[in-house]
């Protein structure tokens, strides 16, 4: 392999596309066939996640934008639904997918950086066992597909960095553009590369061509959905606000350790020396964007509250560079390998066992695994949740039975009266909650309205302020005991409705 000029702020010389090693395909495909095929095996326990919910009825009001989000995943969701079927494991398939793709691309990452076998295979075994990219393969919203194209967009760029071939930048813009219309935090990510490339070299790709065509494929896929943010009052900002005030992941003390914790405490070792390494090996100086963009981040999102997930299009190219000079100074061999293994089938253990669906529902919260990764507990009791509403909608008189309308709390359970409400007889359930709050408003029917609330006392006198009679007729219980959202919350029948819904809806708006 030709060597790279070591100055930093020289150009860096180009070598062959082909002068690298050959891909180990066969081992690289099986770690990635082995996650793809557990994730598929569990794929249709439980049930939908809340986000799963939202996205299928949010895909049938297609939009530029929402107020949590771009256009993108809705829009996939209900491709996927019209073309596999309404079903669970419709969704689940690409979500498998995605995350046994993600193997390989940690695998080329590490072969663009000078990796041969052993190199690439403790990369996509890294990737494979991560508890974050488990966790998320499981289930079919915005981080499984952001994981893929934010790691798939660092390898273009580190192809690009080995290579200098200038088509590389316009797949650079292609990936972005569609990234960027999965989760607007994309562009921290191409901003960070942007910079380190700038600090560290090589900055050539200024000069290119392909880089103007690449950054005007990004324009053009996310100029609609930033005109739709700019007529409807920025409410992605607003949203952002949301979650940095949100304080999960113990907030900005927990950023760092939580990284640790979400890529495996026993792989973490690997990321972290491959950070090291990128700034204290010449092998890998060409590839110091990397530490710099990873550090970058990690100020922007602390300063901001942001999520420690938010870095993970990096793991995979940190996990590389570890694995690289593991490699180039002769381990793991022999031994190191025998200790490798149990560490990495420990952590693919831990990773099952705290993140996907492999317990008995009833057993569920005696587990630690609503603690550890609290979506667990978002995809259980939603045919519940719709049985305990179409009860409650049964106890009223035939004639208010007729023109009842449904609130909920948010776009959950919104989702969840979508998906099994109609075969309860229910009408459609309205929400205030971020994209739901434009999917329409309730009609004026002058019939009762059945509302699902968070509490009896704030809720009910929250309630008065619209109606003129709230009573409880329910409590929602998933049947497991899980303290997730829903667990707990009374169902109302409100009458008397003070004003219409026209006037009522803009305080029913909620982010979150």
């Amino acid at each position: 392999m030709t060597a790279h000029a070591s100055a930093a702020s020289g150009p860096i010389e180009a070598t062959s596309p082909d002068d690298v090693p050959a891909l180990a395909w066969r081992p690289v495909l099986l770690i990635a066939g082995v996650l793809g095929t557990l994730l598929l095996a569990v794929a249709a326990r439980y049930g939908y996640h809340r986000d799963e919910l939202y996205f299928r009825v949010a895909g049938r009001h297609p939009a530029w934008g929402y107020p949590d989000q771009p256009p993108l995943l809705p829009l996939l969701t209900r491709a996927v639904t019209e073309a596999f079927g309404d079903t669970l494991m419709a969704l689940r398939v690409p979500a498998a997918v995605f995350s046994a793709a993600g193997v390989v691309v940690a695998a080329l990452t590490a072969r663009e950086m000078g990796g041969r076998r052993r190199a690439q295979l403790l990369t996509a075994a890294s990737y494979a066992v991560c508890p974050f990219v488990v966790a998320v393969g499981h289930t079919f919203y915005t981080a499984t597909l952001d994981l893929l194209l934010s790691t798939a967009l660092v390898w273009l760029v580190v192809r690009w960095v080995r290579t200098s071939d200038q088509r590389l930048l316009l797949a650079v813009g292609a990936v972005a553009a569609a990234a960027l219309n999965v989760k607007y935090l994309a562009g921290f990510l191409v901003a960070a590369l942007i910079v380190g490339l700038l600090v560290s070299g090589p900055r050539d790709f200024l000069r290119r061509p392909m880089l103007a065509a690449g950054a005007a494929v990004v324009a053009i896929a996310v100029l609609p959905g930033v005109l739709w943010q700019a007529r409807h009052g920025w409410p992605q900002v607003d949203m952002a606000g949301e979650i940095a005030g949100s304080g999960d992941f113990a907030g900005r003390p927990g950023f760092v350790p939580f990284q640790i914790l979400m890529t495996g405490i026993l792989p973490s070792w690997l990321w972290i020396y491959g950070l090291w390494r990128t700034y204290r090996s010449d092998g890998l100086r060409p590839f110091r964007f990397l530490g710099h963009a990873y550090l970058l981040l990690n100020v922007v999102f602390i300063a901001t509250g942001g999520k420690p997930y938010y870095l993970a299009g990096l793991w995979a190219a940190l996990w590389a560079a570890g694995a690289v000079e593991i490699e180039r100074h002769g381990a793991p061999r022999g031994w190191g390998w025998a200790a490798t293994v149990p560490a990495y089938a420990v952590t693919a253990v831990c990773s099952i066992a705290l993140t996907l669906p492999v317990y008995p529902v009833k057993w569920l919260a005696d587990t630690p695994q609503p603690v550890v990764n609290a979506d667990s507990a978002e995809t259980v009791g939603w045919p519940r949740f719709a049985r305990e509403v179409a009860r409650v909608h049964r106890t009223l008189p035939p004639d208010e039975r007729a023109r009842a309308t449904i609130v909920v709390g948010n776009y959950g359970e919104a989702g969840a009266l979508d998906r099994y409400g109609p075969k309860l007889g229910l009408p459609r359930a309205y929400s205030g909650h971020n994209g739901f709050w434009y999917f329409g408003r309730p009609p004026d029917t002058g019939g009762p309205t059945i509302v699902v609330g968070p509490d009896d006392v704030a809720e009910g006198a929250r309630l008065h302020r619209y109606w003129t009679d709230v009573r409880v007729a329910g409590r929602i219980d998933d049947g497991v005991g899980l303290d997730n959202q829903e667990q707990g919350k009374p169902v109302w029948v409100c009458r008397g409705q003070r004003a219409s819904w026209t006037q009522l809806w803009p305080d029913f708006k909620s982010l979150g």
